[in-house]
């Protein structure tokens, strides 16, 4: 009988004691929450701050003049249309150059090369890349492209050390967001007979999209703000390029980037047009963002219909 009371005590206890644990587990899971919360609303409140204190302070420079005239002083004009299209250049040809190399180096790592030594070394050398300060990038793209190669400071320059300065983060984006896909895709289409080739470019690379659509941005984000590498390179030619052939051989000449033209404009204390390149900057990054997630949302769409 005793043996029995015992028994029903400790059954009766043992509830609270679990409910007592829950209590404690949902007291934690509710911190942890709060955490979350607050850091995203910091992150939030970081971006539109310097959003609106930039956008404030340099909207009051640009004008319909300022963005379709070049600096001159026989004209007496501040302009940055030279800049810009310079750096839609360097945009532009880094990112034709460095994606197909990136997604298809990550293509060759992840399906293709079995692990080893070998995938080790090239993972770990494209890491070691990534980390390597910028300036010493432009340093060896200044004697390699620039003085080996004999193309000069010109954006073909600027774009090729780019290019190795943004591969290893579209590769290691697009090896990451290969490995997110299931196996069981893999193993069902080269089950149907399949090539192995097809079943990358009809299955893994639209699963993958979105991963790699984030590794382009951010490799736009560096290329965008890249200063140091692309004076060395680069240049900081403002001119606009001539119509008809003068648009392909604009590659060869000299390009200051948006980037590069703040540089400059801070340098001469000139802070009223470099608040202003600073503001057109930030809309054109938002601008090539929202499009590039445009593009990812239809491909999606397109995928899934």
């Amino acid at each position: 009988m005793t043996n029995a009371v015992a028994a029903d005590s400790a059954i009766a206890a043992e509830p609270k004691r679990n409910s007592l644990t829950m209590g404690k587990r949902r007291l934690s899971d509710e911190i942890l929450k709060l955490l979350i919360y607050l850091s995203v609303f910091f992150s939030v409140l970081l971006a539109a701050g310097i959003l609106c204190c930039v956008i404030s302070k340099g909207i009051s420079s640009v004008s319909w003049e300022f963005l379709t005239t070049v600096t001159s002083t026989l004209k007496g004009t501040v302009g940055i249309a030279g800049n810009i299209v310079n750096t839609l250049y360097i945009i532009v040809l880094t990112l034709l150059i460095a994606t197909p190399i990136g997604v298809g180096s990550a293509i060759y790592l992840n399906e293709y090369a079995r692990p080893g030594r070998l995938v080790g070394l090239i993972e770990f050398t494209t890491e070691t890349l990534s980390g390597i300060p910028s300036i010493i990038f432009g340093l060896f793209g200044m004697v390699f492209f620039g003085n080996t190669l004999g193309l000069g400071y010109s954006i073909l320059t600027g774009t090729l050390t780019l290019t190795l300065m943004i591969l290893p983060l579209i590769t290691r984006n697009t090896q990451e967001a290969l490995k997110t896909v299931p196996d069981s895709y893999r193993c069902g289409a080269l089950g149907m007979g399949v090539t192995r080739w097809y079943m990358i470019r009809t299955i893994l690379l639209p699963s993958a999209m979105p991963g790699i659509i984030t590794g382009i941005i951010l490799a736009i984000g560096r290329i965008v703000g890249e200063s140091a590498a692309l004076l060395f390179t680069a240049g900081s030619g403002y001119l606009l390029p001539k119509a008809g052939m003068g648009l392909i051989s604009k590659i060869m000449e000299s390009g200051g980037t948006l980037t590069i033209q703040l540089y400059l404009s801070m340098s001469k204390a000139n802070y009223e047009a470099a608040f202003g390149i600073a503001a057109v900057l930030l809309i054109i990054v938002l601008g090539i963002n929202l499009l590039t997630k445009y593009a990812a949302g239809k491909l999606d769409v397109n995928k899934n219909g």
